[in-house]
């Protein structure tokens, strides 16, 4: 279908989306919402962009409000994204970690899985004398589903060191055939979930670092700020946040200390 979307009913879509998963849509992103809800108009035979709208918010329809969030997530992603982020993981966190002390890590916008299993071959490396945990969360339910299988392209590959290749993933065969699949032994100690950050966050435990990366970048500073507070009383004392080289906390909050760009640490 060819449906057109009005000025009206772009408003209508980008306060919903606001609401729902606390993204900004501006008008440059007309195009990318009518490419990707058109699919959803054929699907139920509407005539307009209201007509799916008025489904969205009937309050009956909670699976297809949740296909809306994964349409309108953006979920690019790759391995050893930012790899300054894991050299300082490495080398000023875990580096020197307390032998035998737990240690746990959130991915708070984690996508398909590649960056939480890109800290878990990291942790695995050099951390093998503690108890580690990666707990990684998402807004989209289907990126969740495909994080979890740790089932990739060979394609997908190229920024993992050739040694954590070896040692961490296992290449495809027959049905797998060009695919990887990231070692079970890094796939037990990964745990996913569903969250969406701009709401109340319980259960989730305490953590020594924070990953929060390139997903800001998508939010207005009001939600920037609720986001970052809902967060940081998971954040242990002395604890790290991390966010993408694009983005900045400056002005979001003062319970935690800048120590370079795009990296904190919560005061004690």
């Amino acid at each position: 279908m060819n449906a057109t979307i009005t000025d009206r009913e772009f408003s209508l879509f980008q306060q919903l989306v606001h609401q729902l998963a606390g993204i900004s849509l501006s008008p440059a992103k007309k195009i990318l919402l009518v490419g990707r809800l058109s699919k959803r108009l054929s699907h139920y035979g509407f005539d307009s962009f209201t007509d799916y709208y008025q489904l969205l918010t009937s309050g009956k329809q909670a699976e297809e409000v949740q296909q809306f969030v994964d349409l309108m997530t953006t979920n690019e992603t790759y391995f050893f994204r930012e790899p300054q982020h894991f050299d300082f993981l490495r080398d000023e966190i875990v580096r020197g970690w307390p032998r035998g002390a737990p240690f746990r890590i959130w991915s708070g916008a984690c996508s398909s899985g590649e960056e939480p299993y890109t800290m878990a071959m990291v942790l695995a490396e050099h951390l093998s004398h503690a108890p580690w945990e990666v707990f990684a969360s998402d807004i989209s339910r289907s990126m969740l589903a495909r994080a979890a299988t740790g089932i990739y392209p060979l394609e997908r590959t190229e920024g993992i060191p050739p040694g954590f290749l070896r040692k961490y993933c296992l290449k495809g065969v027959r049905s797998q055939q060009g695919k990887l699949l990231v070692a079970p032994v890094l796939r037990e100690r990964v745990r996913f979930a569903q969250l969406n950050l701009t709401a109340q966050i319980a259960g989730v435990g305490l953590f020594d670092a924070i990953f929060l990366r390139n997903v800001m970048i998508y939010f207005d500073v009001e939600t920037k700020r609720k986001v970052v507070e809902n967060m940081l009383p998971s954040l242990k004392p002395g604890g790290y946040f991390i966010v993408g080289h694009s983005e900045s906390l400056t002005g979001l909050t003062d319970r935690l200390v800048s120590l370079r760009p795009t990296i904190y640490r919560k005061e004690t």
